[in-house]
């Protein structure tokens, strides 16, 4: 099993089941293993089996509250989860994140809170646990009450760094660029040094074609942090929108080399190429860009 050889490990584990079934920890092993091959009603079936024969196996109990979120069950997953908050090897997933999730996903928002307040060590009323739900929710796309969560951490503490930026994320997404605008120049009030707040106020501003203001803004970010692709990626956009086509190269090609596989560098370089009249590296990038976005899509 540790080899990664599960159906060997299945195959072995159930000559010892057929010989002696009542063979103490073989429950414990076929679920681990049946958990590991993402096969959960079976993991389930002989979970069940290890946790009746052992209700004080925190393991057991932890996999089988795991089978049943994997497996698509959180609402029974919850009551296991709530007894096993540690987390074990064989497992390969914190328990008290997944525990969060099930209460989002069974829309037991206040439960959430409360399980990621004592994941991160806050208290589970204060701003940060509704920061770090607020993120949690709009993880799993539960926008609303992401927006709710955020507006109320915001409330609970006005300076609290990364509530507003959650928020102009938020409307960002949904295309409500003059809200988005007014959140991230919240952020960057409290928060100066904040990179990705500049870059995404840029993008907002390149929304509404305020290719300078965002450009200044790109510049900032950059400077903040020059290991992030995304500034460089919009700076190459904006500046090939204001006609800047040598530049935008320059931004491009610098994104390019640090993420060789990002089909979107490489539409836009095409793009930037075709505007110049350079038809042979513009084909050229485009293909690159078609090819990357076909391997993209074909992975699983």
């Amino acid at each position: 099993m540790q080899e990664g050889k599960l159906d060997d490990a299945v195959a072995e584990l159930q000559t010892l089941e057929a010989a002696n079934p009542t063979m103490k920890g073989l429950d414990l092993e076929l679920g681990a293993a049946y958990y590991k091959k993402s096969d959960y009603p079976k993991a389930i079936a002989y979970l069940k089996k290890a946790t009746a024969a052992d209700p004080s196996n925190g393991e057991a109990t932890q996999m089988l509250g795991l089978s049943y979120y994997l497996g698509g069950h959180p609402a029974d997953a919850i009551p296991l989860l709530e007894k096993v908050q540690t987390w074990y090897p064989r497992a390969n997933v914190d328990a008290s994140y997944i525990l969060g999730i099930c209460y989002i996903q069974t829309k037991d928002y206040p439960q959430a809170r409360k399980s990621f307040a004592k994941m991160f060590d806050v208290p589970p009323d204060s701003a940060a646990s509704y920061l770090f739900t607020a993120r949690m929710l709009l993880r799993q796309e539960f926008d609303p009450i992401a927006e709710e969560y955020a507006q109320k951490a915001a409330t609970l503490d006005p300076k609290l760094p990364l509530s507003h930026f959650l928020l102009g994320e938020l409307y960002l997404y949904k295309s409500r660029i003059p809200d988005a605008i007014t959140e991230f120049q919240k952020e960057l009030a409290i928060n100066p040094g904040h990179a990705a707040a500049y870059y995404k106020l840029a993008d907002a501003y390149s929304r509404m074609q305020r290719f300078e203001d965002a450009e200044r803004l790109l510049q900032r970010s950059i400077w903040l942090d020059a290991t992030s692709t995304g500034p460089y990626i919009l700076m190459g956009k904006v500046l090939e929108k204001k006609g800047e086509f040598d530049l935008a190269v320059r931004a491009l090609q610098r994104a390019a080399t640090m993420d060789p596989n990002n089909p979107t560098t490489h539409h836009l370089l095409g793009q930037t190429y075709r505007d110049m009249g350079k038809k042979e590296e513009a084909e050229s990038e485009l293909k690159l860009a078609e090819q990357l976005q076909m391997r993209q899509s074909s992975k699983p």
